[in-house]
């Protein structure tokens, strides 16, 4: 429970008017990131700030040959309990909350004799840093729980009209210009750097709250916790969501996300809309998941074209030729740079968005003509040792769904399937490019929605089904889409995401063309299907593994 304090009618009207600038004269600087914080505190020495410090963070700039008193000095008080207690003084949070334009205030700790503090260079023990170390211990943990740290930021930050707040370096020089420039900060610097003070805190005591959460008694840890804390920043504001009347924003998780959609840049073209993102993300999922160059391009979160080729180009010819039609005003996505031959053949076509890891610049020129196209770019440089680019970084720990109230969280579909695990079941096995093909077909399946059905023939789509309540449907729909893009399926391999229920799905995937088919198995009908694929002559194989995507 929280008590409002009372305040005068004068004390509120005070509180909301605006400050100038304030001067800075005293700073205390405390922190476990000492990245830039010797260049800020000798800067703030030149410029006649008395600097407050204290334990390694004192030593050093003692060391540096900057002048500095520290705390246990300031406020008369020794460090105690292995430095847990230091800050938590009278002294300095009178410093930070006293309200410099209340005279109360300021005649109060004038009497006891603590001078104001007008900036706070506070970053937090290294929480999350500690607990992602590989064999860490709950003492460990508890350890590196920051109390003074977010004490004293909340302090300042309350007190926004007097202190100014640093709680990263990356706001070191833009607040030492300011102070520089007009011997102090802004109200409208102060608030600003108050409400990321105060994301800060929230941010590092989700952390807390999520890692203790997912503790066990038997020193475990659980894969979801008790209380699961959503830290989100947002990128931007959005048009509308899917539908005009609809508002939206897009966020990223504050976590790492090496070569995912939330650290595209883009180069050229409109406003990202809420459902080009959605598309976006979709295309870029699939397309990270291919070693060999790779093209997908997706329409309404379905991929209707996907195929690997020598390089972009050729990757991208052969997955249009799957469904032009859809691919219209698609979303468009490589795994490799995109050169001036690909540029020239994508821009034949309405593209959305174009998304790649990079860009020649005859590529830049050649799309430059279509000035609305939104064209991103998303680096994959991270190499392993044995040579692949390793596309799995970046990808999502958790999906994530709201269901009215509440919160549906899983682990992401990041199961690959080995050929080496597949089960043949058919009297025919398939043949080593078939085998290749079922595989491709396979990974293609797995970022279609459910039903999915997927013809494939040497590494690309022939047909997709995607969505449908049947999955008898899926395989009819695919089938009809690979006619209207005059596509034979004849010899082509099919990707079932989940189990046949009844012969008949396969029996009209056979009637197409198919001869061999991948799919996950499991069903009490399974003897049915296996008897249906050997009286038809196909091979089949079980993955063992479902991927239904709803």
């Amino acid at each position: 429970m929280t008590q409002t304090p009372s305040q005068t009618p004068s004390q509120t009207q005070s509180q909301d008017k605006p400050n100038p600038t304030l001067p800075v004269r005293r700073a205390l600087i405390s922190v476990s990131d000492k990245t830039g914080v010797v260049e800020l505190a000798r800067a703030l020495a030149s410029l006649g700030v008395a600097i407050l410090s204290t334990g390694g963070t004192a030593k050093l700039l003692a060391e540096s040959g900057i002048a500095v008193t520290e705390v246990s000095a300031h406020t008369g008080f020794p460090e105690m309990l292995d430095g847990r207690v230091k800050t938590l003084h009278p002294t300095i949070h009178g410093g930070l909350l006293a309200r410099r334009d209340l005279d109360a205030h300021m005649a109060a700790i004038a009497e006891h004799g603590i001078p104001p503090i007008d900036l706070l260079v506070v970053n937090l023990y290294p929480f999350e840093a500690t607990v992602a170390k590989p064999g860490c211990t709950l003492e460990d943990a508890i350890e590196n729980i920051d109390i003074g740290g977010p004490a004293m930021v909340r302090s300042g930050a309350k007190n926004w009209r007097g202190v100014g707040v640093l709680t990263d370096a990356s706001q070191y020089e833009a607040a030492l210009a300011e102070v520089r420039e007009s011997g102090g900060l802004s109200d409208a610097t102060r608030f600003a750097l108050a409400v990321a003070a105060f994301n800060a805190i929230s941010n590092y005591d989700g952390a807390i709250s999520d890692w203790l959460s997912s503790l066990q008694p038997d020193g475990s840890r659980a894969a979801f916790p008790a209380q699961s804390n959503g830290r989100f920043v947002k990128l931007q504001d959005l048009r509308y969501g899917e539908n005009p009347h609809q508002s939206a924003a897009f966020y990223r998780d504050l976590g790492p996300a090496p070569g995912s959609l939330v650290t595209a840049k883009q180069l050229q073209g409109k406003e990202l809309s809420y459902n080009n993102i959605a598309d976006a993300d979709a295309a870029w999922e699939c397309v990270k998941s291919f070693d060999a160059p790779a093209c997908v391009i997706v329409k309404h979160a379905n991929p209707c074209g996907v195929a690997v080729g020598n390089d972009s180009a050729d990757a991208y010819a052969r997955a249009f030729r799957t469904d032009p039609t859809s691919a219209f005003g698609g979303i468009i996505a490589f795994n490799r740079p995109v050169d001036g031959e690909a540029a020239r053949a994508v821009s034949k076509q309405f593209v959305e968005v174009l998304l790649a890891p990079s860009y020649t610049d005859e590529a830049r020129q050649v799309l430059s003509a279509k000035a609305n196209a939104r064209v991103l770019e998303i680096p994959l440089d991270q190499v392993r040792a044995d040579g692949p680019t390793d596309w799995a970084r970046g990808r999502n720990a958790h999906d994530v769904k709201r269901v009215g109230s509440g919160l549906l969280v899983q682990t992401a579909d990041n199961r690959e399937v080995r050929a080496d695990e597949l089960k043949v079941v058919t009297k025919k096995a398939p043949t080593a490019a078939q085998l290749a093909d079922l595989l491709f077909a396979w990974r293609v399946a797995k970022y279609v929605k459910s039903n999915a059905i997927v013809f494939c023939a040497n590494g690309a789509t022939m047909g997709v089904g995607a969505g449908q309540m049947s999955r008898i449907d899926s395989a009819r729909i695919a089938s009809i889409k690979a006619e209207n893009a005059g596509l034979s399926l004849a010899g082509s391999v099919v990707a079932s995401d989940a189990f046949f229920p009844f012969r008949d799905g396969l029996d009209v995937v056979v009637d197409a063309g198919a001869v061999a088919v991948i799919q996950p198995g499991g069903s009490v009908r399974d003897d049915e299907v296996i008897a249906a694929a050997d009286e038809r002559g196909i091979a089949m194989v079980f993955t063992g593994v479902r991927h239904f995507r709803h």
